[in-house]
């Protein structure tokens, strides 16, 4: 047998979890979910889950969707439609579609499995792999699910390590020496420390390790209890902490890394302050999250489109982009662009100027713009001399400013704005 049939991963499904509502990165999420967000000048965020899933050897993998799904599952079905059932690969699209009661949407993360029962079957999987599609990270899930199946354990917990009053907003897994989950605890007041390193502790990062044949008694049990709320945090794993074996798996042994010494990365990019920073950070000179990696790929949609263009060359008219990311199908024309992330079919007008700016796809800015420390969404026509983010008093009148200074600028905003003067 060669080591490549050994793999659990092989024997093994992921069942991404991607439907949840995104509120707090407010308009952005208007009319896409968040794991359909983009992120990084051409992906989205739940290519980061699907690409760890591929090249950890997953051939199998499922999408459970239920709000403003179009833009996500459009996604999936441009970027992700390379798995051939004839090789035993499928990626499967799960919307909340009332299959089990014509009344009953996804009313819960482990409901949303529970009503796939039928499906997951079918694969003929040994273990399945719960995952939260709203994260950026790089992972390898083979390592956990070699550690679950070592460990003997009914669920294995992916966990970051944090400092511990850090922890509060997390699920904090309080463990023994072995890792072994004694108690699991919802965004406590108090987070216990590891044993051995007391200043941190073990965050749940949302994903979940099962033998497939444990984890449909469950849900079936789970599905039948009036009382549950049908949530993987909320109920199953505190029922396994209590009467199974709960292991608690630590991101830092599988965190892919582009090199030795580089740092565990994993961002919730769930607020716009958050978002626009982990998109900002990419342009530093040496990002904590590489994209250039071939080794571990970020998979996606790439649109056919032609190499970025930089065009003039006078004193206050030089198309030119210092410390940023300008991704394919860009016209930058007399624009001075700085600190910024431009995705893709961003085009920028004459005298004008972007300063630590992320500029979803198809934005145009015309001439004698200036934009400063904020995220415009896809397809925003700035117009001519607009100014933002240099008075942030000026732009809440007409903008969303974020509790860090960040402005988010949306057509509809730009639309009322107009309509206003």
């Amino acid at each position: 047998m060669s080591p490549n049939n050994n793999r659990l991963s092989n024997r093994t499904m992921a069942f991404v979890l991607a439907g949840g509502r995104g509120s707090r990165l407010k308009e952005l999420t208007d009319n896409r979910v968040k794991p359909a967000v983009f992120f990084g000048g051409k992906t989205r965020i739940i290519d980061f889950a699907l690409s760890n899933a591929l090249n950890s050897g997953i051939r199998k993998m499922a999408v459970a969707t239920q709000y403003k799904a179009h833009s996500l599952i459009r996604h999936c079905q441009r970027g992700w439609n390379f798995f051939r059932a004839e090789r035993n690969e499928y990626l499967d699209i799960l919307p909340a579609s009332q299959r089990v009661d014509e009344n009953k949407w996804y009313v819960g993360t482990a409901d949303a499995v529970t009503q796939n029962i039928d499906i997951i079957d079918s694969y003929d999987v040994d273990y399945v792999l719960i995952l939260a599609g709203d994260h950026i990270y790089k992972m390898d899930y083979e390592i956990m699910l070699r550690e679950h199946v070592d460990a003997n354990a009914d669920v294995t917990v992916g966990c970051l390590t944090v400092p511990r009053m850090e922890a509060t907003a997390f699920g904090v897994m309080h463990v023994d020496e072995t890792d072994e989950i004694t108690q699991f605890l919802e965004k406590p007041a108090d987070p216990p420390g590891i044993p051995g390193d007391p200043e941190n502790a073990l965050a749940s990062m949302g994903i979940y390790v099962f033998k497939w044949s444990y984890l449909r008694e469950l849900l079936i049990a789970d599905g039948q209890d009036p009382n549950s709320s049908h949530d993987f945090g909320g109920d199953l794993i505190p029922y396994i902490v209590k009467n199974g074996k709960a292991q608690a798996h630590r991101f830092d042994n599988s965190c892919v890394r582009h090199e030795k010494e580089a740092p565990s990365y994993w961002r919730d990019v769930g607020t716009v302050d958050a978002f626009w920073k982990a998109n900002i950070d990419l342009t530093d000179f040496d990002p904590d999250l590489n994209l250039w990696d071939t080794n571990w790929p970020i998979w996606t949609y790439s649109e056919s489109v032609p190499p970025a263009k930089f065009i003039h060359d006078q004193a206050e008219r030089r198309g030119s982009a210092v410390s940023s990311l300008v991704s394919g199908g860009c016209i930058v024309s007399g624009t001075e662009i700085r600190n910024s992330l431009l995705f893709t079919q961003v085009h920028t007008n004459s005298f004008s100027l972007l300063d630590h700016v992320v500029a979803l796809p198809y934005v145009n800015v015309a001439r004698s713009a200036r934009l400063t420390n904020c995220v415009v969404d896809r397809g925003v026509q700035i117009p001519e001399g607009l100014v933002v983010g240099e008075d942030p008093e000026e732009d809440k009148k007409w903008f969303r400013v974020s509790e860090g200074g960040v402005t988010l600028v949306t057509q509809s905003m730009l639309n009322a704005r107009a309509a206003a003067e």
